[in-house]
This record gives structure tokens, C-alpha cells and sequence, in this order.
């Protein structure tokens, strides 16, 4: 007997396996968001401890510091959802999972193009003159804002209502 097209999906699943697939396609894309976010965080444990640090100005170090803040709860909302996951396992609970997981991921990505946008506009604030570094922490917030959340966003207005 042939499985009923999911409504939502347009795919022959029951409810349960697009919550396994749903689950399983999130985990996946942390998988590669994650190891970056990891490198990032540690790079930036280790900066106040270089030679150089001492050379920053008090707005240097508070946007380091903020920085540094921004990228450590995107650790802590980008593994959550495996955490919850092993936490819940076995509990029938993915649907709960894969909401809780998207929305703590979209936050976690908020705070990963914050804290490296912030990033680029301390470096650029090191080495370069004011104006310098205005125009491209500019770019660099307008590059996240558009690739990452704008362009799938007009994407979504487009679509026909769920």
C-alpha cells in the first residue's frame, strides 16, 4: 500500500519521517556551520594573550570583548540543538526538536554574522583610518544581511501561505 502524500512536503512521509528527515537535514547544516563558528571562537580566546593586544584602544577592546561574547552564544545556540536531541532521544519529541533547533539556529546564525562582522570592523579599526573601516563593516553587515536573511526571506514572501 503506497504511503499518503505529506500536505505540507508534496513527499509520500508520514509525520514521523519528515520529522526524521527535517531533524536530520538540520543536523547536517550545523555540521557545516558549526567547525567554523569552533575555529573562530578559539582563534579569538587566544587574541588577548598576543604581544599586541595591548595596542588597543578602549573601543578596540570592548568590540573585541562584544565580539567575543557574540561568537561564544553562537557556540551555545548552534550545539544546542544536539544536546536537546541527545537529551530528548528516544522520547518521541523530533517535531518539538526540529522547531526549537530552527529557531535556535536562525538566533546562533544572527550572532555568527554579528560577531564576524564584528570581527572585520575591529581589524579594519586596527589597521586602516575610520572611514575605511565604516565602509567595509558596512559591506560586510549589508553582505550577511542580504545573502544570509534577505534574499531567502524575499524568497519566502513569494511563496503561497502554509
Amino acid at each position: 500500500m503506497a504511503q499518503p502524500i505529506h500536505e505540507d512536503t508534496g513527499r509520500p512521509e508520514s509525520e514521523e519521517e519528515r520529522a526524521d528527515r527535517n531533524l536530520s537535514d538540520l543536523l547536517q547544516e550545523l555540521r557545516v556551520a558549526l567547525p567554523g563558528v569552533q575555529v573562530l571562537f578559539a582563534f579569538l580566546l587566544t587574541v588577548p594573550f598576543t604581544n599586541r593586544f595591548h595596542d588597543l584602544d578602549d573601543f578596540q577592546k570592548h568590540l573585541y570583548f562584544g565580539v567575543l561574547l557574540c561568537i561564544a552564544l553562537a557556540t551555545i545556540l548552534l550545539v544546542a540543538p544536539t544536546i536537546g536531541h541527545r537529551i530528548l532521544f528516544r522520547r518521541q519529541q523530533k517535531e518539538f526538536l526540529v522547531t526549537v533547533a530552527n529557531n535556535l539556529t536562525l538566533a546562533g546564525m544572527s550572532l555568527l554574522a554579528l560577531g564576524m562582522t564584528g570581527s572585520i570592523a575591529l581589524i579594519a579599526d586596527f589597521i586602516f583610518k575610520p572611514v575605511t573601516t565604516v565602509v567595509v563593516t558596512v559591506l560586510m553587515a549589508s553582505a550577511f544581511i542580504g545573502f544570509w536573511f534577505l534574499g531567502p526571506l524575499m524568497r519566502r514572501s513569494n511563496l503561497p501561505p502554509k
